[in-house]
């Protein structure tokens, strides 16, 4: 899709319905071998298992709806119940965890944004049996807690991957704004992008308040003339940054970055307002984090063969935006 690929992605099928934990629950495919799901498939016919997808998500972020779709369209092929629940603190996510275990489910599908958190409750269920694949954040620490797979993109990498963008469209003091204190992935984004300009600025906001998050910006570029590039972490973010920029007649000085996807952000790059982002891949990563527990449960298959399954980055400029904005209003980008 984009220019720009750091390595071939592996991705292996999957399909799972995501529902919440407390709440709603798939409904499942059939399993008598006719269509069912979103994906319009077969639906397996093996024995119906329940899959837990435990994320760091919070109120708003469009990102995690589209991980969300992929991990549905999975559960749906694969006559899985999953349930699915968010909590961005990370004592409440560990919590998430230990509901799932004492649930008896045959798999866990967890975000990694703060480890130091969930270790020892993802040690509970490793040593309970139960099978435990990490996606989106914890590249570097999915070993640690017992994954025995991780699904998603380098994130130093992928900051690399947009500070080499920005130095060669010549920028050279961009701010980078985190919308999440504590959150390794957010980080590792930012310190990859100063690698490649080292005069790269971390700013941090509140994400649960955009309102908070925009006068932030403003008052940021505004005691910051040096600026010439500003990076949000995801799309709804950016969308706001952007709007203080252009609040601010900044709009041909700064240029306007982001990571991730969705199609309000798709039309933005395509009509020049945004430079470009960098795409984690975020449905592929709920479909593969899935359809992987439910391979252990089938046939004892382990994907990625003790390696990571990388799902991006992927830089999307003007160029490809247009294609990539045709899936985003299927909802799957």
């Amino acid at each position: 899709m984009g220019k720009f690929s750091w390595r071939k992605a592996t991705l292996v099928a999957a399909v799972v319905p995501l529902l919440a934990l407390s709440a709603c629950s798939s409904t499942g495919g059939k399993t008598d071998g006719s269509s069912g799901g979103a994906g319009g498939g077969q639906v397996a016919s093996t024995e119906r298992i329940k899959v837990a997808l435990i994320t760091h998500a919070a109120p708003g972020d469009t990102f995690w709806d589209i991980l969300r779709k992929g991990a549905e369209e999975a559960a749906a092929k694969d006559n899985v119940e999953l349930l699915y629940t968010s909590d961005p603190e990370g004592g409440r996510q560990a919590q998430l965890i230990q509901q799932a275990i004492d649930q008896k489910v045959s798999g866990i599908a967890v975000t990694l944004a703060k480890p130091d958190a969930l270790k020892d409750v993802l040690k509970k269920a490793v040593d309970a049996g139960i099978p435990v694949v990490s996606l989106n954040s914890g590249a570097d620490v999915w070993k640690q807690v017992g994954a025995f797979t991780h699904f998603g993109s380098d994130e130093n990498l992928a900051g690399a991957a947009v500070g080499e963008k920005l130095a060669s469209l010549g920028a050279k003091h961009p701010i980078c704004v985190i919308m999440e204190q504590g959150n390794v992935a957010l980080d590792s984004r930012c310190a990859g992008v100063k690698s490649k300009v080292p005069g790269t600025e971390n700013l941090f906001v509140q994400g649960t308040d955009m309102t908070q998050v925009s006068s932030t910006v403003t008052a940021k570029l505004q005691a910051t003339p040096d600026a010439d590039a500003i990076i949000g972490l995801g799309a709804p973010f950016t969308l706001t940054i952007n709007k203080a920029v252009e609040s601010l007649g900044l709009k041909d000085k700064v240029k306007v970055a982001s990571f991730d996807m969705n199609g309000e952000l798709a039309q933005a790059i395509i009509d020049g307002k945004v430079a470009f982002t960098v795409d984690q891949q975020p449905w592929l990563q709920g479909y593969g984090a899935v359809d992987a527990l439910w391979q252990v449960k089938r046939g004892g298959f382990h994907v990625g063969g003790g390696l990571p399954v990388l799902t991006g980055p992927s830089i999307i400029d003007q160029s490809s935006a247009p294609d990539v904005l045709k899936f985003a209003k299927e909802g799957i980008r």
